[in-house]
């Protein structure tokens, strides 16, 4: 295939070589490119305002948005007189002469790095789309970890319009990625003002944020979670209510040195084993931990069950085959595990490793249709892009694999990610049959990671595609005190969730 890249801007990218890299090492590809200056570029002071943040928030300046000399890109040649299958156009400026097919990206309908930044800049996750004339053969809904801060706001979206264009090309499109969001109805993309005194005005507000942002970890440890439970009584669960309950939650106390997230309950000898991702901030690395629910609630305090050298979280638990099995986040591994406990609810020992090479969050299965199918949000490895940096968000690309059994062996989804949204694709608990219909929990990440929690439908499940309707979004307030809402699991006698809380360290 005959392929053409058109960049956007004023100068090359660490993000064009890296897409041009990507597409060639698809195989089967002759790539040239377009690099003269195009509309659509970034401002000057777009650097300026990229490097006050690097300095303001610790992290590396260099990145996917870095310039580069146009040498980088001399492994591929430029333009030629024969008129290519495709052209991938990022600015905006090639017409269709004679039938040119044009793959043209943008962002909440505008192409260039300038309409991103705007997008970012007004506090937007930014609608991606790829279309051919007037049809998107690609589409989702960008996101980070890091809102408000433009510079890896910027460098997440760069990665995950990488992921539409190469997904694309493999054909993964557009069965993959048609997302409610491609859809939706958008505001008007606001101009990119950033003058000196817009940037001197936002510099301000970004130092005064880092000044309050330290003092408060002067004050409280952060981040804190926090489960809350209640008991069911044969009563509805959220699934059912669509709302928070009437009575309201209890806390699952913890001692303000650490706390307790990802609730996952499972029902043993008549009674509630609740697992927790246990993480004492001494350490910053969590392991799961579990306690006993009686009738009245908590019988004394979770106690670890299971640690290893990485980051455990998400302790997804379930029964099957007369034993007990857990596979909880090792995203710190690169792997999805297997473990099996032989002493319950303690004793886990790894049985295998599911999948591997893969930075996966919060792996979720379900068994439907003879098969089993496991869900997780992915971020682009550094094995496969070749770098350490500018591998994108953690919660916005879904992933699906699919096994004849849940040991294995696991086949990935020939269309993945299956859907890139960060308001739906990353998992918030177990996925539940209803009337018919599988619910899944995910999280809406749209005002930061964990900040709301929404239900969808599942429509479509298969070794075609998938495809999900969101049809309740619910956040914290009055019945759920805090800033966030995370996570949502049940047993028989209990229901559990999580969210945000404050730990004074003076506790």
């Amino acid at each position: 295939m005959h392929l053409r890249l058109r960049l956007d801007g004023q100068t090359p990218r660490r993000w064009h070589v890296r897409l041009a890299e990507r597409i060639v090492a698809l195989g089967g590809v002759t790539l040239e490119i377009d690099a003269r200056p195009g509309p659509g570029g970034l401002p000057d002071t777009a650097a300026l305002l990229f490097r006050l943040e690097a300095l303001l928030n610790r992290r590396p300046l260099a990145g996917l948005w870095s310039p580069v000399d146009p040498a980088a890109l001399a492994a591929f040649p430029p333009p030629s007189a024969r008129a290519p299958d495709l052209v991938i156009d990022l600015c905006g400026d090639v017409e269709p002469d004679g039938g040119l097919r044009i793959w043209r990206l943008a962002y909440d309908g505008r192409s260039g790095e300038d309409a991103l930044l705007s997008v970012l800049l007004a506090g937007r996750s930014p609608i991606g789309t790829l279309a051919e004339g007037g049809r998107v053969v690609s589409g989702g809904r960008f996101g980070t970890e890091a809102g408000g801060v433009a510079l890896t706001s910027f460098e997440d979206s760069l990665a995950r319009a990488t992921t539409l264009i190469v997904s694309a090309l493999r054909g993964a499109g557009p069965n993959g990625f048609i997302a409610a969001s491609a859809s939706e109805p958008k505001e008007a993309l606001p101009t990119l003002r950033l003058g000196a005194a817009t940037l001197g005005k936002r510099a301000a507000r970004m130092l005064a944020w880092s000044i309050v942002r330290r003092l408060y970890h002067l004050c409280y440890r952060a981040p804190h979670w926090r489960v809350g439970w209640r008991a069911r009584d044969g009563g509805p669960d959220l699934v059912d209510l669509r709302a928070h309950p009437a009575g309201g939650w209890r806390d699952l106390p913890d001692d303000g040195h650490r706390f307790y997230a990802d609730p996952f309950p499972i029902d043993h000898a008549g009674g509630t084993v609740l697992f927790v991702e246990d993480y004492p901030h001494a350490t910053g690395k969590a392991i799961i931990s579990a306690v006993a629910f009686g009738k009245d609630g908590p019988r004394g305090t979770p106690v670890p069950v299971l640690e290893e050298p990485h980051h455990l979280s998400y302790p997804f638990v379930f029964e099957r085959d007369g034993a007990f099995w857990m596979v909880p986040e090792s995203c710190a591994n690169d792997t999805i595990d297997l473990y099996r406990s032989t002493a319950f609810p303690g004793g886990w020992v790894k049985e295998a490793t599911l999948v591997s090479g893969v930075t996966a969050s919060d792996a979720t299965l379900v068994e439907q249709g003879g098969r089993w199918w496991l869900f997780a949000t992915v971020r682009d490895s550094p094995a496969v892009v070749g770098a350490e940096w500018g591998l994108g968000a953690f919660s916005d690309a879904l992933h699906l694999w699919s096994a004849p059994d849940f040991r294995g062996p696991w086949t990935a989804h020939p269309a993945n990610p299956v859907l890139v949204d960060i308001a739906s694709a990353r998992p918030a608990g177990r996925i539940v049959a209803r009337d018919g219909a599988l619910i899944r929990p995910v999280q809406d990440c749209r005002r930061g990671y964990g900040a709301a929690l929404a239900l969808a439908r599942i429509d479509r499940l298969d070794g075609e595609g998938y495809a999900q309707t969101v049809e309740t979004i619910l956040e914290a307030g009055p019945d759920w005190k805090g800033s966030r809402l995370h996570t949502l699991n049940r047993s028989a006698g209990f229901e559990f969730i999580d969210g945000s809380a404050r730990a004074p360290r003076y506790r």
